[in-house]
């Protein structure tokens, strides 16, 4: 590999997206060829020139890109630095057959909101123990997308199902330690992943995979105040390792898992 490229690729564990592919090219081109996913890309530096469907096409900063499985496409650098760019490869079966002319038609959509998504996406599943929480931030984007290609307004409406909100608060509250995917709630409870995230949302205030870190967090202080160190703490409230529980519970509380229990004297005084 030469100086000009930086490479990153893996397979996170999240339902839905095959791959994940962070690089930087100075030179490399990209021959015709096609892949049997969907290419979300989005550029943080420079500009990519591509064909697709004998038409030309710029990806940049500006940006989301959408590149339909099955359809060719090349790719180039368009600035004398390259470009910097990151992909993620979603399953055929997220957005469907159906739409792949209307994505072949419009492949880039100038919304700041769905790069801010996708941006959050990403930071998701880089972290290791967040697979819940970038599964409900895919049926967002997947969403949006969606809208996108089906020449829809991208919104998100409130929807109102306490039924269906309560009975997803159960499902979570019974696998706090264990986890739950977004797929088998939303199999379970025999309604669309999205609806799931939105009457959830609506009815609490905050999305599903908050509400279990909270729970997490809660179980955490108690084991904590019993003494219990904090790398078996992690593991027993569910979290992935040390680190995944104190980046949450800094977040959340403002102060560390190695500091709450020496300070904890049986009560926590927290709200």
């Amino acid at each position: 590999m030469s100086t000009g490229q930086q490479v990153r690729v893996w397979s996170p564990p999240v339902s839905g997206i095959t791959e994940v592919l962070h690089a930087r090219f100075t030179e490399h081109a990209y021959p015709m060829h096609t892949h049997g996913s969907w290419t979300l890309l989005v550029v943080d530096d420079g500009i990519v020139r591509y064909d697709l469907d004998r038409h030309e096409h710029g990806a940049f900063r500006q940006v989301v890109t959408l590149l339909p499985p099955g359809v060719a496409h090349n790719g180039s650098p368009a600035t004398p630095g390259g470009f910097r760019k990151r992909v993620l490869y979603l399953d055929p079966e997220q957005l469907g057959d159906r739409l792949v002319g209307r994505a072949v038609d419009q492949p880039s959509f100038d919304d700041t909101a769905l790069r801010r998504r996708i941006d959050l996406l990403h930071a998701l599943v880089a972290a290791p123990g967040d697979e819940f929480a970038a599964e409900v931030q895919l049926a967002v984007v997947r969403d949006r997308l969606r809208a996108h290609l089906t020449r829809r307004t991208p919104q998100v409406p409130a929807v109102r199902d306490t039924r269906i909100a309560r009975r997803l608060r159960e499902l979570l509250d019974e696998h706090v330690v264990t986890g739950l995917s977004l797929r088998n709630a939303a199999e379970a409870l025999h309604v669309h992943p999205t609806y799931l995230v939105r009457a959830f949302s609506t009815a609490y205030g905050l999305g599903p995979h908050q509400y279990v870190i909270s729970r997490r967090v809660d179980l955490a202080r108690q084991l904590l105040r019993d003494r219990r160190p904090a790398v078996e703490v992690a593991v027993a409230a569910g979290f992935y390792d040390q680190a995944h529980l104190s980046r949450h519970f800094k977040r959340i509380l403002g102060f560390t898992p190695g500091r709450y229990r020496s300070r904890a004297t049986g009560a926590s005084g927290h709200p």
